[in-house]
């Protein structure tokens, strides 16, 4: 089976900084490439490429700046040199020590390669994890690279997020500046999973993850496992393929990762032990959290990792950017900045490479550590009013809590005594988007600012909307939706979508050819909540049919400013096709093997005491 080559060069190219096209001998002419196995305290070897200066000297002494991966170091070779060092070209010209190394059982590298490697208590020198390895890594560093600064830096986007997060438990003191860009925090809700709910848009990604190499390999050795892509429309791939089980059966039944969700879909230890947030605690150095908003695959996580810090670690310099990004895109300047449709400025990378995150590791690798770096406590991109916004805590403390209650179609501000009632059928689900070529891609990317008037006016998807704002809303923090429901089903899922509607006469500064702006229905934020884990995430508990019930879940934070014009719509179903596997509504054990005689249409009741708790600045 062939791999589809043009999407994997992009899953690359975003998450392991691969080679550009563009010829460029910047780097082979200014840096020195050495190949190094660094042993860890157990005795495997990881495979390591560190790029060194040409001018270093006693007198002229540099600071690592590491980046660790899953997705590889190439290219391999002493002789063969990368295109571009470190996460942006400002920083690459002002030269570092740059260190990248392939992770335990990867590319190069001994070892077994796991998924978000569980941290370990520390017993004997074989209990290692990925902070040991980062503290090892860094040790040896500092030992045999010559004319180094005493100070180490490490960044990653993606899984190399998640390797620069856990990388801060290393607690290494010549670790100074950790900058975890869009990484994963809690595997429960995070990329894979979202409260639990598998993310069928990602199925395409499983060879990359859960197949294990029986070698050290210096290319891809999973591409016979790809699926290779045959229509041009995507949504017919998944429909042809059933079931989650259907697809489990005939595609990754030897996949070792896909195996491990399909068998654990609670919250079991096999997953809380893959949580980062419990371990991030006396956190010492500076830490700058980089996320997108419009981040299809860890928005949480960036959220969660900084909220952590924030708690936990006092004497750690802190701060947090959320752009208005794809993920990883605040890597790539494109000039006119678009997500999907929406136009949100000129230069947006650039602005944060050059004034953000050039700045954050300049000070502290070159400059004075124990000084703070200036940088802003929290700078968030409000893609309502498309402008940057600096907040000295964050969430914002002069955000007031709002309630926005669902009834009758409308928003209001207090609570009625109805229903509303949609009709819920797994076999005819909500479609997620109506770009039938996006279903193609490897993760989904565009449906985060997608325009939802395709699902509007559908029986399965209820509605509330507010009139047209006279002045301005900004919504800035944490958001909540607090749902009383019922169902004739004992099992069911809850898809919120938060909503910015634009006047039918809306004319974009800038557009995209064909698209009809005018009463544009752009998602601002959206989540998806299983009614089993209501309760617990710990133990599942069916629905009693047709008793009200409290379903209650955070959807993901949001600054936005909705404009005096425009509307604020809410909208729930029960469905969310192929972005989530289809809840079967029947309750079962373990609904990642349903199968369509499970399939339970259902009448589901949201009543008026139900309300969206967002945070409004004043």
């Amino acid at each position: 089976m062939k791999i589809h080559f043009s999407i994997v060069l992009i899953f690359l190219f975003v998450f392991g900084n691969s080679q550009s096209t563009q010829p460029d001998t910047f780097v082979k002419d200014n840096f020195t490439k050495k190949e190094f196995y660094i042993p860890m305290r157990d005795g495997t070897k990881l495979f390591t490429a560190v790029y060194i200066p040409k001018d270093i000297s006693n007198k002229n002494k540099y600071p690592f700046l590491m980046q660790r991966t899953c997705y590889s170091i190439a290219p391999y070779g002493e002789n063969e040199y990368r295109t571009k060092l470190g996460p942006n070209p400002y920083i690459m010209k002002d030269k570092y020590i740059f260190v990248l190394q392939d992770v335990r059982g990867r590319y190069m590298s001994e070892g077994t390669f796991t998924n978000m490697t569980p941290q370990v208590e520390r017993k004997t020198k074989k209990d290692v994890d990925e902070s040991t390895d980062t503290y090892d890594t860094i040790e040896w560093l500092l030992k045999n690279v010559k004319d180094n600064n005493g100070k180490v830096g490490q960044y990653g986007t993606s899984y190399p997020g998640f390797y620069t997060a856990v990388g801060i438990l290393a607690q290494h003191p010549a670790l100074v500046a950790s900058s975890p860009q869009a990484p994963i925090s809690d595997f429960w809700n995070d990329d894979f999973l979202h409260n639990g709910r598998f993310m069928m848009g990602y199925f395409r990604t499983f060879p990359v993850f859960g197949v294990q190499k029986t070698k050290p390999e210096n290319k891809a050795w999973y591409t016979d496992s790809m699926i290779k892509v045959t229509s041009e429309d995507g949504l017919k791939f998944y429909r042809d393929m059933g079931t989650l089980k259907d697809g489990y059966d005939k595609y990754y039944k030897n996949n070792f990762f896909m195996t491990e969700i399909m068998n654990h879909t609670n919250y079991d230890e096999f997953w809380q032990k893959r949580s980062l947030l419990p371990h991030l605690k006396n956190v010492n150095h500076a830490v700058m959290t980089v996320g997108g908003w419009f981040d299809a695959e860890d928005l949480s996580g960036p959220l969660n990792i900084y909220k952590t810090i924030e708690k936990t670690s006092p004497k750690a310099k802190n701060t947090i950017v959320m752009g208005p990004f794809s993920h990883g895109a605040w890597a790539q300047e494109q000039g006119k900045h678009f997500h999907n449709q929406i136009y949100f400025g000129d230069s947006i990378a650039t602005y944060y490479q050059k004034n953000i995150e050039t700045k954050f590791f300049n000070h502290y690798l070159k400059g004075n550590t124990k000084e703070d770096a200036g940088l802003p406590e929290a700078l968030m991109y409000d893609t309502g009013a498309k402008q940057w916004r600096e907040f000295a805590t964050y969430p914002p403390k002069e955000g007031q809590k709002v309630n926005f209650y669902l009834s009758n179609g409308t928003l209001k501000n207090a609570a009625g005594q109805g229903s509303s009632e949609y009709y819920s059928d797994p076999n005819n689900p909500v479609l997620s988007s109506d770009n039938l070529k996006d279903f193609n891609g490897f993760t989904p990317k565009n449906y985060m600012s997608e325009d939802q008037r395709f699902a509007e006016g559908r029986p399965d998807v209820l509605t509330f909307t507010t009139d047209a704002l006279t002045e301005d809303m900004t919504f800035a923090g944490e958001i909540m939706a607090k749902l009383n429901i019922a169902s004739t089903s004992t099992d069911a899922d809850f898809a919120v979508k938060l909503i910015d509607i634009y006047p039918e006469d809306f004319k974009p500064v800038e557009k995209k050819d064909g698209v009809i702006y005018g009463n544009y229905h752009q998602m601002v934020r959206s989540e998806i909540m299983p009614a089993r884990f209501r309760n617990s995430r710990e133990k599942a508990e069916a629905l009693v049919s047709n008793q009200k019930t409290a379903v209650n879940f955070r959807l993901q934070d949001v600054v936005h400013t909705f404009k005096k014009g425009h509307k604020i719509q809410i909208q729930i179903s029960s469905t969310w096709f192929p972005l989530f596997a289809i809840n079967p509504q029947k309750f079962l054990d373990n609904p990642n093997f349903a199968t369509k005689e499970d399939y339970t249409k259902a009448f589901i009741k949201v009543f008026d005491d139900s309300a969206i708790e967002v945070e409004v600045l004043k």
